[in-house]
């Protein structure tokens, strides 16, 4: 078997001396190439539902698909609910527990940071660098 060396500078470079010249490689895919951001935020809606007032950062919402959370629409407001208390009081960065779900939200941007369910909570339960908690 040949051994390819360090001496190309494109995929092209590498087919056109490997490959037969009248085949092409295409991939099964290449019409239907979605981005994974725009494949992360579909699966993030399928879980979280219609909560337009919050918003998931990337890392919360890799949590959400990670921890198999599924949030019901009730459970969604209710979030919502509890993001807009704690911004009635004042609170920068809040827990915001719904059922056995905790949230850690950014209040003024509307933005949960992380999540988690019972089974993932952090260390004995201890939640850190937050001023505040609402339970929804």
């Amino acid at each position: 078997m040949n051994k390819i060396g360090n001496n190309f500078t494109s995929i092209e470079q590498v087919q056109n001396k490997y490959l037969p010249n009248n085949s092409k490689v295409l991939s099964p895919y290449s019409d239907k190439v979605t981005p994974f951001s725009e494949v992360l935020s579909g699966k993030v809606e399928e879980k979280i539902g219609n909560s337009s007032d919050v918003h998931f950062s990337k890392h919360a919402a890799t949590r959400l698909i990670e921890r198999q959370i599924e949030l019901s629409p009730e459970q969604s407001e209710r979030l919502s609910n509890g993001v807009k208390q704690a911004d009635a009081k004042g609170i920068n960065d809040s827990l915001v527990l719904v059922d056995s779900l905790a949230f850690i939200v950014n209040v003024p941007t509307q933005t949960v940071v992380t999540a988690m369910d019972e089974k993932n909570t952090t260390d004995n339960n201890v939640f850190t660098n937050i001023d505040g908690a609402v339970i929804a």
